[in-house]
């Protein structure tokens, strides 16, 4: 019986990776690339326990509380001066929801004299917001993961990408090396990621939802100073990542 080789749509696999932690995967808020940033007008020894939902597609799963305080991290892509077309995340004098917390409003941003990068925005809330809901109705489009800076727990993740660059690394046809195809991004290492802190307790094996990044596993080992690793199964579809190639593109 003679065999042929064949090939198998990897976003076939990545669609039933979705699907399943979908339902069986906790959701939890973890900021990668982190950018302080200084609530103002919140009190500044005052931490708050915000209750959250671990699987809105199971509410089996339950709840869990999580600190808020005056100092947060927010993702670096989450902000932009000036802000581009359909970008609805933080920026100048613009109001955002912050994830089961309250809206904010950009009103300074400090940047570094050297470099002219953003290290920290300073912003005011509203404290009628509590939850990421207005009592006057008014509506914000923007919806932002963060991390308490206090409370953080410190953590290595790992990204994994594509190993090819191609479907078919070898090309149509014989004698193409797949190593040219291989590709340099199919691995990125993050050291300085921030994740809420109950994410201490999480063990080996572990599956999680990153919200707005992805399917994530704790992995078997760990660093040397006792940091929980991450290694992503799948990601997320990104809208605004396809937005910006297209803009990039044009």
């Amino acid at each position: 019986m003679q065999k042929k080789n064949s090939v198998v749509d990897i976003a076939l696999l990545e669609h039933y990776l979705r699907e399943d932690l979908n339902k069986h995967a906790p959701r939890v808020m973890a900021v990668l690339r982190p950018l302080r940033v200084v609530i103002d007008n919140y009190p500044e020894n005052k931490v708050e326990e915000l209750e959250a939902v671990n699987n809105p597609e199971d509410h089996r799963m339950g709840t869990r509380k999580i600190p808020f305080s005056r100092v947060l991290y927010i993702e670096q892509e989450d902000f932009r001066e000036p802000p581009p077309k359909k970008y609805f995340r933080l920026a100048p004098g613009r109001e955002v929801r912050l994830k089961h917390a309250y809206y904010i409003k950009c009103v300074d941003v400090v940047k570094d004299k050297k470099t002219g990068e953003v290290i920290e925005l300073h912003c005011t809330y509203d404290p009628e917001t509590k939850g990421g809901w207005s009592s006057d109705g008014r509506k914000v489009k923007g919806t932002l993961h963060w991390v308490s800076v206090p409370h953080a727990l410190k953590a290595e993740v790992r990204l994994y990408e594509h190993l090819f660059l191609k479907a078919i690394p070898e090309g149509e046809t014989e004698g193409v090396d797949f190593k040219k195809n291989l590709n340099p991004d199919s691995l990125v290492t993050l050291t300085s990621c921030m994740v809420e802190p109950g994410l201490v307790k999480a063990r080996p094996g572990d599956r999680y939802q990153f919200l707005r990044h992805g399917y994530f596993c704790v992995d078997h080992d760990r660093s040397s100073n006792g940091e929980p690793v991450f290694n992503r199964t799948v990601s997320l579809r990104d809208t605004w990542a396809k937005i910006e190639k297209a803009q990039k593109n044009q």
